[in-house]
């Protein structure tokens, strides 16, 4: 991938993030949609332009540049001890899981019952443990890949197991956007391994219908979870009356 399409591809991604769209560019360029569109199908951007965009989305050619160079190098996980860190303190938790889903420090001052000097010192300490960059202006910049994902057994999942999940599961999953199905049946090995690829591939889907939704404003998105669970399993009960 050039240099060139590799910034290119950065704008576009910054502007589906900030739920701009091409009518927006235009109107900032002086330039009708379909030109902006033929723009960037075609590549054919001036340092004029790039400089316009850039402005248009709060960016510095040189924040742009770096954020493209730096797609290939975002980290996948984080170490236990950072893990440990975030479930620490509570406050911090909550900042990483806004910044995670792309809320602005506007934002999350809006939503909840932090200080800006507060929301600031967590963006910090997140910042150090790498795990976002905060720009000028408290801008939040992540520092995750696409497939990012909490260790295996690590301080985070324990962290759901202990307290997260019976909080999620305490619930009638009554409403109409809601649901809870359990099954239960007896697989082979190969019927499991094709079992696992469709839930991996659910999975996928869902970050990508996630990074879709990053488009709608605030108001109209709504945290989500979605469990999936899988092994094999007999009631203790069950095992208990064996031969």
């Amino acid at each position: 991938m050039s240099e060139i399409t590799q910034l290119i591809t950065t704008l576009k991604r910054e502007l589906k993030r900030q739920g701009k769209t091409y009518r927006d560019v235009g109107a900032a360029l002086g330039l009708s949609e379909p030109s902006v569109k033929r723009l960037f199908a075609t590549e054919q951007f001036t340092l004029e332009r790039l400089l316009e965009v850039c402005t248009l989305l709060g960016l510095t050619l040189a924040e742009l540049t770096q954020e493209a160079g730096q797609r290939h190098q975002r980290i996948h996980t984080l170490s236990a001890a950072q893990e440990r860190e975030l479930v620490s303190d509570l406050r911090l938790l909550l900042v990483s899981v806004c910044a995670l889903n792309h809320w602005t420090m506007e934002q999350m001052l809006q939503v909840y019952r932090l200080s800006e000097a507060d929301c600031v010192q967590q963006l910090v300490r997140l910042d150090r443990l790498a795990l976002i960059t905060l720009l000028p202006g408290n801008r939040i910049r992540l520092n995750v890949a696409r497939d990012f994902d909490w260790l295996p057994d690590g301080p985070i999942r324990r962290y759901f197991r202990e307290q997260g999940m019976p909080d999620f599961i305490d619930s009638g999953f009554r409403a109409s956007s809601e649901s809870l199905d359990f099954v239960h049946g007896m697989l082979t090995e190969s019927a499991r391994a094709k079992l696992q690829a469709e839930l991996r591939q659910l999975r996928a889907r869902f970050a990508q219908l996630h990074e879709e939704s990053l488009a709608a404003p605030l108001p109209q998105r709504r945290g989500t979870g979605l469990l999936l669970a899988l092994r094999e399993w007999e009631p203790s009960a069950f095992a208990a009356l064996r031969r």
